[in-house]
């Protein structure tokens, strides 16, 4: 394992109601110095979950991506407040957003979106045995749940608006978790 850089700063450069880039100054076991820049964590992490209606039947959310300028589907996710742990945070956002709750929540993995340059993680967790349950959430408009087969996957991943790499890794690693049994 390489020895980490030596970070002889760190300098916040930029600011917003949800970003917050900073500037790192490292020096690296080689000598070699050099200035990047990152988005910071800020916060308490996210969620992104999986709820499963059945062993085959997934429900995704359709709602509006600023940063594609478009409707997307993908899975429920928001972040997780603070003092919260991430099992009730994935419980209240399905929800929110799908209007179900879980009495098995199942986290698989913490992702990065990008980790050379972000800080940010998002959990990703497998919510079944669902039941009716819905919470007013903080979308601007009511989202469409839409169910689908996971078996049905390859289709999903054709679909133009179905884009959010986050999404369609918890569905293949639930796919796979599902195949192996569960375990």
């Amino acid at each position: 394992m390489p020895t980490l850089p030596i970070i002889h700063e760190v300098k916040r450069v930029a600011s917003s109601r949800l970003f917050e880039v900073e500037e790192l100054h490292l020096e690296f076991s080689n000598g070699e110095q050099r200035v990047f820049e990152r988005l910071a964590s800020r916060g308490y992490g996210a969620v992104l979950v999986v709820p499963m209606l059945d062993e085959d039947t997934v429900l995704l959310i359709r709602e509006y991506a600023a940063g594609t300028g478009r409707y997307e589907l993908g899975l429920p996710k928001g972040r997780v407040e603070p003092g919260e742990a991430l099992i009730p945070a994935a419980n209240r956002e399905i929800m929110e957003e799908v209007g179900y709750g879980s009495h098995d929540i199942r986290w698989l993995k913490a992702v990065s979106l990008a980790p050379g340059y972000m800080g940010h993680h998002t959990n990703l967790l497998l919510a079944r045995e669902l039941y009716p349950a819905r919470l007013e959430g903080d979308e601007p408009e009511p989202l469409e749940v839409v169910p689908w087969r996971l078996s049905e996957l390859d289709q999903l991943v054709a679909m133009e608006d179905f884009s959010e790499g986050r999404s369609l890794l918890a569905l293949f690693l639930v796919r796979e978790w599902l195949r192996n049994g569960g375990h």
